[in-house]
């Protein structure tokens, strides 16, 4: 398993729209860049479709397969985001508000998994050049504040949300009260790729 590397989150200025760094991210199990891949890979994910909290529609491929997929997401995160956490380095945090499900970051989280699982590649920086910003931006969801986490390897939902929590960055993404949407989506690489399951939270706040 896998979590990447922990570049600062974004946050969109609100004096004269300028950008400021503000953004976390997440690669595998151990907390460290260099992890190797689950001796036993999972299996694409099925064709179809299930209905996720809300009532919107989250397609198999973009949640492995796994039932209840946002629901269970949801859940596990606005437990942890209710009790508070001491996420090391990057501080404590108090209990924060519930994040809400929102289609337009699962769609851009869907994009990413799916591009990382197709071509084999591990990085929040897409395969043609596209940044976070370019990808949450292409679905029309107008930002204030945007944050991201990504892993490969884990089996579950519970196995990555867990993952993330044990580092730094990732964890303070997952508390951070200046997101209130999340989406999340995991996407199933191909045969012989290195990660079986290649995972991305998009995290923000609207304008």
């Amino acid at each position: 398993m896998r979590f990447a590397p922990d570049p600062a989150p974004r946050r969109r200025s609100a004096v004269a729209g300028g950008y400021g760094l503000l953004l976390a991210l997440l690669a595998g199990c151990g907390g460290g860049g260099d992890a190797t891949a689950p001796s036993n890979p999972a299996p694409a994910a099925a064709s179809g479709a299930a209905v996720g909290t809300g009532g919107q529609t989250t397609a198999t491929a973009t949640t492995c397969g796994l039932g209840d997929f946002a629901a269970i997401a949801l859940a596990r995160i606005n437990q942890l985001r209710a009790a508070g956490a001491n996420c090391g380095s990057r501080g404590a945090f108090a209990p924060a508000a519930p994040l809400r499900w929102n289609q337009k970051l699962e769609q851009a989280a869907a994009s990413h998994s799916a591009d990382m699982a197709a071509k084999d590649y591990f990085s929040h920086t897409s395969a043609d050049g596209r940044t976070l910003t370019d990808r949450i931006e292409a679905t029309g969801y107008a930002w204030s504040s945007l944050g991201e986490n990504i892993a490969a390897g884990q089996a579950t939902v519970a196995d990555v949300i867990d993952g993330w929590m044990g580092s730094d960055g990732h964890c303070a993404n997952l508390m951070s009260p200046a997101f209130d949407e999340t989406g999340l989506a995991c996407a199933a690489g191909t045969t012989g790729s290195r990660y079986g399951r290649y995972w991305t939270q998009d995290l923000a706040r609207s304008r």
